[in-house]
């Protein structure tokens, strides 16, 4: 809060940019705190808090962070949650506050997270928002996120099915199956798989397909000496011109080496 630079709890130090009170505007304020929160809900920090959050688009509380905006009055009449171990004494201690049991919680510029696991979750949403479905797909793959374990805020069956397809999509790039199949082995009817991909990530499946098969061929064209015919044929394109145009499609550029370097 003044600047000076701070431990977490597990002893790793944190070194900021400027007291809290000399922030600039920002388009994200996250509040994080750990164990010992409440020697931290003083009237002097919950002042710098609710100044902060004004020259903030949208105010994040992560864990027990909550409980700091529920304190400088950030999270009055809107909905919130926090570590699930402390539900009930939040709810006792902000009756202003409507507390749920979820993971992730948006209600208008004010978010708040139950923190460990769901931050990923938290991380997830943000960068969906910001940057659409596939990239979020891209983020999911990279940290081997399974779509088919993961519920949504849709029922789980419609869920399911997408989830199952996409994890079939990872599993068969350098055969791909067609929709057919796809839709079988996934146990969801053809039509409606293709209307489910299209209400939930706002894509057909073969477009969802080709963005995932784009991706393992950018991977294998930066990371190793295979050459663009081999990439193709791992990658489910007939020749190495059938993906050169897929991938200058998708990326503004042919297939090439990654050197460190920005182009020129």
């Amino acid at each position: 809060m003044d600047g000076t630079a701070a431990r977490s709890s597990s002893d790793l130090p944190i070194s900021p940019h400027a007291a809290l009170g000399d922030m600039g505007t920002c388009d994200y304020l996250f509040i994080i705190a750990a164990y010992d929160f409440e020697r931290y809900d003083t009237p002097q920090n919950r002042r710098l808090l609710r100044r902060a959050a004004d020259r903030s688009g949208t105010v994040v509380g992560l864990d027990t962070g909550s409980w700091l905006m529920a304190g400088a009055g950030l999270l009055s009449s809107k909905r919130a949650t926090l570590h699930w171990d402390l539900l009930d004494q939040f709810s006792e201690r902000f009756l202003d506050v409507d507390v749920v049991r979820e993971r992730v919680v948006s209600d208008g510029n004010r978010i708040t997270c139950a923190g460990a696991m769901s931050a990923y979750d938290l991380a997830r949403n943000l960068i969906e928002t910001h940057l659409g479905h596939s990239i979020a797909q891209d983020v999911d793959a990279m940290f081997l996120r399974d779509p088919s374990r993961v519920g949504q805020h849709r029922s789980m069956d419609q869920k399911s099915a997408v989830g199952r397809a996409i994890t079939l999509m990872h599993q068969n790039i350098e055969k791909p199956l067609d929709l057919i199949t796809l839709a079988k082995r996934a146990t969801c009817p053809p039509k409606t798989l293709e209307r489910r991909f299209r209400e939930q990530l706002g894509a057909p499946p073969g477009q969802v397909y080709r963005h995932i098969r784009l991706t393992a061929a950018r991977h294998l064209v930066e990371s190793t000496q295979l050459q663009i015919t081999e990439i193709a044929l791992r990658c489910g394109y007939e020749s190495p011109s059938a993906l050169t145009r897929a991938y200058k499609a998708r990326f503004g550029h042919p297939p090439r080496r990654y050197s460190g370097a920005s182009p020129r």
